[in-house]
């Protein structure tokens, strides 16, 4: 005879353990991701696998029995490359020193976190956010403080005077995501200089998420192809640490490749994070982070121009008058006002059975996300043709 045997009530665990949120992208993921049929536009990621010359210098690593422990801070030939690359794209000489080999860009954030937020301590984030921000926040044992941002014709805007007023004696840390996830929102150099400002005014540390910096697409935001960063705006002595990673640039995100971008004053600290952490990253994948950096340029370019195609197909859901949706102006994601919609979760699962597309739910992406879904475009343009056209078939059922 089987007796259930009850889970206690009280787990003792450290509260920050037990409050991390649970991913409203997961759910729905996982509600609809064996659908035979079904157009996957949830999660952020394109639809091409990595491409051949960045696996094949992984594996010339493997064969080269380069599975050893390495260096915390990432092969100097890594390092070196992301310099290399910073100073390709922004136009200036960087010090390797600067850069610091994660296992994907979540470790970075999470590293960021950890040196500069904890119990007591809040972090701002603007939202609509990637629900990992405040996720990342909370484990650290810091509180996320959402910052609505505001809306109209021309797409999502900071409210600097919201930012202003969310600043307390407590706060540590400011998150600018510029290309943003979920909206497309990009920050202008007078955005950044008004951030940097605020920061410098309260003594706030700000951490970047700009990894999606290279898919622009608003002429005006557009700074030798990519858009405007703290880079352009910031002095040596300002308080910023960038987030990056590998995985949408160059379709790696299932390697888990990142890399973090701070003082090198801060480098022993961020050492010994990462040695407790996941004591390094495997040499073989950051051999294919350097192939990526050093031939992947034209793959990048060809995403770019998959992702503008993207948005000029999906900004046509807008035609049915059951969705506002402006202009996203980077990243590859349209953030889709669904009008008379109050449970944007219930309609991303009925879209999975009535429409076979799958679409993640706005309220992952905090309270002011409600009733909008968003929907990833970065894929071949027959699926954002088929998946905008079941989509809109199937929302007046849904809004009825």
């Amino acid at each position: 005879m089987n007796v259930s045997v009850p889970v206690p009530s009280v787990l003792n665990l450290r509260p920050e353990a037990e409050q991390a949120p649970t991913s409203g992208i997961v759910d729905v993921f996982t509600y609809g991701r064996l659908k035979p049929g079904i157009i996957p536009l949830w999660v952020g990621e394109g639809d091409l696998p990595t491409p051949s010359f960045i696996c094949e210098a992984a594996a010339q690593s493997l064969l080269k029995g380069e599975t050893f422990y390495t260096y915390q801070r990432g092969i100097p030939e890594l390092r070196q490359a992301i310099a290399g690359y910073h100073e390709r794209v922004y136009g200036k000489a960087f010090d390797p020193e600067r850069f610091f080999v994660t296992s994907g860009g979540m470790p970075a954030m999470q590293i960021a976190f950890r040196m500069l937020a904890g119990n007591g301590d809040e972090v701002l984030v603007p939202t609509p956010a990637w629900p990992n921000f405040a996720g990342a926040i909370t484990v650290a044992g810091a509180r996320p403080v959402a910052v609505p941002m505001t809306i109209d014709a021309k797409g999502w805007h900071l409210d600097f005077e919201r930012l202003e007023k969310a600043v307390t004696p407590r706060t540590r840390v400011l998150v600018i995501n510029s290309p943003s996830n979920p909206t497309g929102w990009v920050a202008t150099h007078a955005d950044l200089r008004a951030v940097l400002d605020l920061a410098r005014r309260h003594g706030l540390w700000i951490v970047a998420d700009e990894i999606y910096g290279r898919f622009v697409h608003d002429p005006a935001l557009t700074v030798d192809g990519r858009t405007p960063s703290f880079r352009d705006v910031m002095e040596p002595e300002d308080k910023i640490v960038f987030i990056q990673t590998f995985s949408k640039n160059w379709a790696m995100t299932g390697w888990r490749l990142g890399w973090l971008e701070a003082p090198p004053s801060l480098g022993q600290v961020i050492e010994n994070l990462v040695q407790y952490q996941s004591s390094g990253t495997p040499v073989f994948i950051q051999r294919a982070g350097v192939a990526a950096i050093e031939q992947g340029e034209e793959f990048l370019a060809d995403q770019i121009a998959k992702a503008r195609h993207g948005r000029e197909v999906v900004g046509r859901l807008a035609e049915t008058g059951l969705v506002e949706l402006p202009p996203p102006s980077g990243a590859f994601y349209a953030f889709l006002k669904i009008k008379g919609a109050t449970n944007s979760k219930d309609i991303a699962f009925r879209l999975i059975d009535e429409a076979n597309v799958g679409l993640a739910p706005g309220s992952a992406f905090g309270e002011i996300g409600e009733g909008y879904l968003r929907l990833c475009y970065l894929r071949k343009p027959e699926d954002v043709e088929e998946a905008v056209r079941r989509i809109s078939e199937a929302l007046p059922r849904l809004v009825a």
